[in-house]
Formats: structure tokens, sequence, C-alpha cells
């Protein structure tokens, strides 16, 4: 699987990328990760990414311009009408939220394509005429993309087969195919401080345990994520 990154910090996803599942995926050659410079497809002696938006107002957006030429470019014939075994994402506190669901049905695609946006935003002409998808990691604002395309990565590339040493690990997580979160987990020591390990989980009856998780899972996500049970 092929990861494309279209930033106009390339050097940011050094540090990312060079450590943990992301960096054992490349080396296994389960996942590619290209990093493409967007002052690539400028013309100006400066290098200009950047403009005033139209009818005034706060900041600058990125152009429209140099992202399409680079698209065009990196991926000849795209049309986001036809995506096919690929997506091309555009990353904005305006998309609807990426999860786990969107990193499953992610990780069967053959690329993934994600613009990291800047300053106030980017020119809307991107996501309504280039981009198949416009996604955001949460429901805050960060200073660029570069954070929300590391977090991507790394969430699609540990759902492949072969990234994780245990498979069965992408199974039981944070979010389940149940929409629950998981359930709360415990190691040793049994007894820390006073505190001690449910009994149940000590008891080697793994049906009690099931039943035992379950219920838990369902309290902590009404205590912590009562949306999810919506």
């Amino acid at each position: 699987m092929t990861f494309h990154i279209l930033t106009i910090f390339p050097e940011f996803f050094r540090g990312p990328f060079e450590h943990g599942v992301v960096a054992r995926a490349v080396e296994a050659g389960v996942i590619e990760v290209r990093i493409h410079d967007l002052r690539r497809w400028t013309f100006d002696r400066h290098r200009t990414v950047d403009d005033r938006p139209f009818g005034g107002g706060e900041g600058m957006l990125l152009k429209c311009e140099p992202i399409f030429l680079a698209v065009e470019e990196i991926w000849p014939g795209w049309r986001r009408e036809e995506p096919g075994d690929r997506t091309l994402a555009l990353l904005s506190a305006q998309g609807r939220r990426f999860d786990q669901a969107t990193a499953r049905h992610w990780s069967a695609l053959k690329e993934v394509f994600l613009i990291c946006g800047r300053y106030e935003g980017v020119d809307e002409r991107v996501a309504e005429r280039l981009a198949s998808e416009e996604v955001s990691v949460g429901d805050f604002v960060l200073s660029g993309g570069e954070l929300g395309a590391a977090m991507i990565v790394d969430v699609v590339a540990r759902l492949l087969p072969g990234v994780l040493g245990n498979e069965d690990s992408t199974v039981q997580e944070s979010f389940t195919e149940e929409g629950l979160l998981d359930c709360p987990q415990y190691t040793r020591p049994a007894e820390f401080r006073g505190w001690t390990v449910p009994e149940v989980l000590l008891s080697g009856n793994h049906a009690e345990i099931r039943k035992w998780r379950s219920q838990a899972a369902q309290a902590k996500t009404a205590r912590n994520r009562p949306d999810l049970l919506k």
C-alpha cells in the first residue's frame, strides 16, 4: 500500500515515520510513504503557495493551482468521480470525522493521497473539484494537516496484515466493531497500593471474563463517550 502526502513541510515527517509501527511497516515492505513538497509546483522565485482570500478576511489560503498540478503529475488521469482502489483526501477542520471505520475502509485500498491543509484553509475548489474526500481528525483546529496525516498513516498501517506482531491486536482495541470503547485492561501486579484487579480476571473462567469485559466496555463507553451509544 502506498501513501502520498502533499505538504509544505516535508521534513516534519522524519520523526513520526522513523519510529514504531510505520517504520516497521516500511521496513517490511508492507507500505510505502512518499512525501511531496507542494512548493515544487510553484513558479515564482518565492515559491508562493498561499494568497489572501477573496472577499477579505483573516489569514491566508493555500492556492489551488499548485495542488492541482501536483496531483496531476503524481496521479496522471486522476478523477474524483472514479477513484477505484484509491482515495484522495483533503485534511480539513471542515471535513467529516476520520474514524476507525474509515481507517478499515482505507486499509483495503491500494493508494491513499493526503493533502495537508495549512494557514486559514485551502481554496474550496480543491474540495469541490479534486479531492474525493474531506476529512478531519477531530473537533479542534490544528496549525496544519501534517499532524493529522501522520496519525492517519499510523492508524491505517497497523490494520494491514504483517504490520503488527499479533494479528488479533486489531480486533480488540480502543474502538471495537460494535462501536464501543475497549474494556478496562490490567496486568501484574494483581494488587498495587491496595488497588486490586477485578477478581473475575484472575478466575480462569473465560465465559465470565467475556461477560465482564462486555459489561465493563458498556460502562466505560457510557462514562467517557456517551455519544457512541446514541
